[in-house]
């Protein structure tokens, strides 16, 4: 199918793709391979704006880039869609339902502790992300992994992460080259072979390739932009240092943050040990084990990962509230920890992605992104197993053998309601092949039953 720029069926309004973007964002479950998934499924097989090479051009990129990838993903389709609005809206809608969500959590933490419908809930919907996190490793496996040379790269990737915990960026660093070199040696190891599981599925996008915004970089519109974010990213903190001193809470909150917005790469799971050994020892903004519970909170609400620092944010505030009531300062600090961590993964895409989408036609580029993706796949599935193990098993130990470092499930600590969940999710995602939202709630339900029922009885 061939479409034009200047026919208007093929131009998504915006108030329908911001429809679009609020359903996703109410299904953005399971951290970055469940969202990534989530956002395929919805732009790519089934509302076609977006064809497959797109999303995954768009999708390697953004791993390359500290921050959140799934919410720099959303804010890249975003922008391929509708401008910089269409990419401020998907990008604020991404984020949105977990904030709200994380707000009114650590609102009946701090007011009432650990409660049991809190735990119950979490008890089903947990499990259930594994599901959705499998799923996204067979549909963008399936499609990113067009021949053997680029499932090694995505087994090296895993075997790399999983038994030896090279950093992520390492594994990024060395696939891109990899890529690069093998595109000027023998190029076809990165295209599709005529039998492999990059033969074309389904229907071609409704949208067009040069149907989707694109606009020529410049380093005045870069300058633009970089100083207009810069100044939104900056100007909150300022603000609190004048208003409350610069050693308030408001003011070492937003510094910290922002400096760990830089640092993020590789996930969330990169940067949370140092935020949760910065935020316990040296600030004393959460008590020791807190820093688990603000996880679990953000594991299962939608939106990033890295949304915990919010609940970081609202804790420190609301036992170091200075002047104001708790209260204020907490809702202040935790939504001016959201704003320092977000703006860069704004600033970045929106500089970036007219040079990337410039080069998008260069072969040792696709080459060398094509091979990131590839990384990529085995990066989502050590989040998968990482994931699983921690949540069917009550206890994780790390135990070495020289360079190999596994993390050991202890067997006596196994879950039958996490197992038992676990099974239904599955069957329901892959032979049922239920909605996101639809599965969840299924399985809150049901996984929440279990655990009353098991309270109830002990």
């Amino acid at each position: 199918m061939t479409t034009r720029r200047d026919s208007s069926r093929d131009v998504v309004p915006l108030p329908e793709a911001t429809r679009a973007w609020f359903a996703i964002s109410l299904q953005t479950f399971g951290g970055p391979a469940g969202q990534i998934s989530v956002m395929h499924r919805e732009l790519v097989e089934e509302r076609r704006w977006i064809g497959e090479d797109r999303f995954l051009h768009a999708l390697s990129f953004c791993t390359l880039l500290p921050g959140p990838e799934a919410q720099q993903l959303a804010i890249y389709l975003g922008w391929l869609l509708n401008g910089t609005t269409g990419g401020l809206i998907a990008g604020s809608l991404f984020v949105l339902p977990g904030f709200v969500a994380i707000m009114v959590l650590s609102l009946i933490y701090t007011r009432f502790g650990d409660t049991t419908a809190v735990d119950a809930i979490f008890a089903g919907v947990a499990p259930a992300v594994l599901a959705i996190v499998a799923q996204a490793v067979w549909r963008v496996g399936g499609r990113a992994l067009k021949n053997r040379f680029l499932v090694s790269i995505s087994v090296a990737s895993f075997v790399a992460l999983f038994f030896f915990a090279v950093p992520f960026p390492v594994i990024v660093a060395s696939a891109a080259l990899l890529g690069f070199c093998v595109s000027r040696i023998q190029p076809v190891l990165l295209t599709p072979t005529a039998h492999g599981p990059a033969r074309t599925e389904g229907n071609p996008p409704l949208v067009a390739d040069d149907a989707l915004h694109s606009e020529p970089p410049s380093w005045p519109r870069a300058l633009t932009i970089l100083g207009i974010g810069m100044t939104l990213w900056i100007l909150p903190v300022a603000f609190f240092a004048l208003a409350f001193g610069r050693e308030s809470i408001f003011v070492r909150q937003g510094t910290f943050f922002s400096g760990t917005a830089l640092v993020t790469f590789g996930g969330a799971y990169a940067v949370l040990s140092y935020v949760a050994q910065q935020a316990v020892t040296t600030y004393g903004w959460l008590l020791p084990g807190e820093m688990i519970k603000g996880l679990a909170m953000a594991e299962t609400t939608p939106g990033p990962l890295i949304q915990v620092v919010q609940f970081v944010g609202f804790l420190g505030a609301y036992r170091n509230p200075g002047t104001l009531n708790p209260w204020v300062a907490a809702v202040i600090a935790a939504s001016l920890v959201t704003w320092v961590t977000y703006i860069p993964c704004f600033l970045f895409i929106f500089i970036g992605a007219p040079h990337v989408e410039r080069l998008r036609g260069n072969r040792n580029l696709s080459a060398a992104l094509t091979a990131i993706t590839a990384a990529v796949v085995g990066v989502i599935a050590n989040l998968a197993v990482y994931f699983s193990v921690h949540t069917i098993f009550g206890r994780v130990t790390a135990q070495s053998w020289g360079p190999v470092t596994v993390g050991v499930p202890q067997w006596s600590t196994v879950s039958a309601r996490a197992l038992t969940v676990t099974a239904l999710a599955f069957y329901l995602a892959f032979k049922r092949k239920w909605s996101v939202p639809r599965l969840l709630g299924a399985c809150a339900l049901f996984g929440g039953a279990l655990f009353l029922v098991g309270r109830y009885l002990t």
